[in-house]
């Protein structure tokens, strides 16, 4: 039988050639291990068996969570499982695979413990699940620094790239920032596409960003990453010759408009920069003036801050019923969300949901988040939450206390909230306790510690301090009507023949309005 579009049938194919070729078709379900001392595959619990450590298994809803309404169009769209384009007959012509991102991860181990660099690298793979890619292997390599080419060095990219090969990887997710010449060191040698962690974490808020300053922060702290990373020297580029250049005398009518295409692109995204940060600004006026509001009628502002995935939205939602959306997955979340609230004693204040932290958070996006992450600077009182159940909950404390530092938050008077007590290793909540002067141990989920939450907030938030003896005229109701609102805390209440007498605390502005009702005797 003649050939096909030069391939042979199988009767023309050697042993070893059909043997190659079913060694490809099965290459997916196969990882490599490498077998150097300094290149550390992870193992498959961390990464390959199922869910990535860094996401437990809990996807329970409350009915302090609501409807979930936002949870169901995130969800509208799914990969399905088990669909596949592989071709399974050795004797077909051409041997293709349609796939989505398939990723291989990398890291080094440059200090700290080998069990640190591993926890680093399955929160990558977590980070990569909640992007939508499938992780099929991660290797770290024990390098006191990286590489300036290659990142890895050359002779670990080149095991890096059998692995790719190997595994049919399309993507290759480094867990570090990239220099420009790194990125392209890799991606020469490996032959498929590399990313960074901080392009991993910007592409996941580029998918959750809902709103509209939400939406045009993330774009603005993407082309801040893009800006000195783009590529291009080729024919599309216009330069200018200049001069005879060459036998070919391509002076005169050769010299382009005397800017390369690289150079209009990154003016053009410098203009995009410069009317994105003209849009934050001009959205930050109406945030400012709600903030105002609330501060000049001297309402507390209790501010949730924390790692990424440890519950702050499930702690929201358990205490004001705020129905924010809850999802197994980091930065689930980007917007913020702003509830009223008040202690069992009559005292408002405000709830705030902020944006997760991480590790090595990217500069661009603590920069153009900078004016959510204000509600945490202003705030009175941060609920510093943390997942107890997590490998390394110390580690996820200091990365967020890092990021509170960069934007001025670290003066305001913080709660360590040890959420997830269910699923937690009493060794390591006692471990907690022991480092954390002002904690409370709750579970959003099952209501445990609730109760000594709100009494922590109520004693944390800022209290009316001016004490006043007051006698209100019956015909004055909305008077005695405010101060049973969240303005004050009423000490005692007595009925009598002229109007009621109240003994209340109350703020110094409204102190003032009173003073007509102030009694001396």
């Amino acid at each position: 039988m003649g050939s096909v579009n030069g391939a042979g049938s199988a009767s023309e194919l050697s042993a070893s050639d059909i043997q190659g070729v079913i060694d490809r078709i099965l290459a997916k379900d196969s990882a490599v291990e490498a077998k150097t001392v300094e290149t550390k595959p992870l193992t498959r619990t961390g990464v390959n068996n199922g869910r990535a450590q860094a996401l437990s298994d809990n996807t329970e809803h409350s009915v302090h969570d609501g409807e979930q309404q936002d949870l169901e169009e995130r969800r509208a769209l799914r990969r399905v499982a088990g669909l596949s384009t592989e071709l399974e007959d050795v004797t077909e012509v051409e041997y293709r695979q349609l796939r989505l991102e398939r990723v291989v991860l990398a890291g080094l181990w440059s200090e700290g413990t080998a069990e640190d660099a591993e926890n680093s690298l399955k929160e990558l793979a977590a980070l990569a699940e909640t992007a939508g890619s499938e992780v099929l292997d991660g290797i770290i390599q024990r390098r006191l620094k990286p590489d300036p080419g290659t990142f890895l060095g050359s002779g670990k990219a080149q095991e890096l790239k059998d692995i790719v090969t190997a595994t049919g990887a399309d993507t290759v997710i480094v867990d570090s920032e990239l220099a420009p010449s790194q990125r392209r060191g890799l991606e020469d040698i490996v032959k498929v596409k590399v990313i960074d962690r901080t392009a991993l974490i910007l592409d996941i808020f580029a998918q959750h960003a809902k709103s509209r300053e939400g939406k045009a922060q993330v774009e603005l702290a993407q082309l801040e990453y893009l800006l000195p990373r783009l590529r291009g020297w080729g024919e599309s580029m216009s330069r200018q010759a200049g001069g005879q250049v060459g036998s070919a005398s391509a002076g005169m009518g050769s010299r382009g408009p005397g800017e390369t295409k690289i150079e209009l692109d990154r003016r053009k995204i410098r203009t995009r920069m410069a009317k994105l940060r003209r849009e934050i600004a001009g959205m930050k006026p109406a945030r400012e003036t709600k903030r105002a509001n609330r501060q000049r009628n001297a309402v507390p502002s209790v501010a949730i801050a924390g790692y990424t995935n440890a519950g702050k939205s499930s702690l929201l939602n358990r205490l004001t019923d705020a129905g924010v959306l809850v999802e197994n997955a980091l930065f689930a979340t980007l917007d913020p969300t702003i509830r009223k609230a008040q202690t069992e004693d009559g005292i408002g204040y405000t709830l705030a949901d902020t944006v997760g932290f991480v590790r090595s958070l990217p500069t661009q996006l603590v920069e153009a988040f900078r004016s959510t992450l204000e509600e945490v600077a202003d705030a009175d009182l941060i609920l510093h939450v943390v997942d107890a159940s997590h490998p390394d909950p110390e580690g996820q404390i200091a990365a967020v206390r890092t990021v509170l530092a960069e934007v001025d938050a670290r003066k305001v008077p913080e709660i360590i909230v040890l959420n997830k007590a269910d699923a937690a290793d009493p060794f390591v909540l006692e471990r907690l306790r022991q480092r954390e002067s002002r904690y409370v141990v709750v579970s959003a989920r099952t209501g445990e510690g609730i109760p000594e939450l709100l009494q922590a907030i109520s004693e944390g938030i800022p209290r009316p301090g001016v004490e006043l003896e007051l006698l209100v005229p019956y015909e004055r109701g909305e008077i005695v009507s405010r101060l049973h609102q969240q303005d004050a805390e009423i000490l005692s209440t007595d009925h009598v023949e002229t109007g009621t007498r109240l003994h209340v605390k109350v703020r110094e502005g409204l102190a003032a309005e009173l003073e007509p009702f102030v009694t001396h005797g």
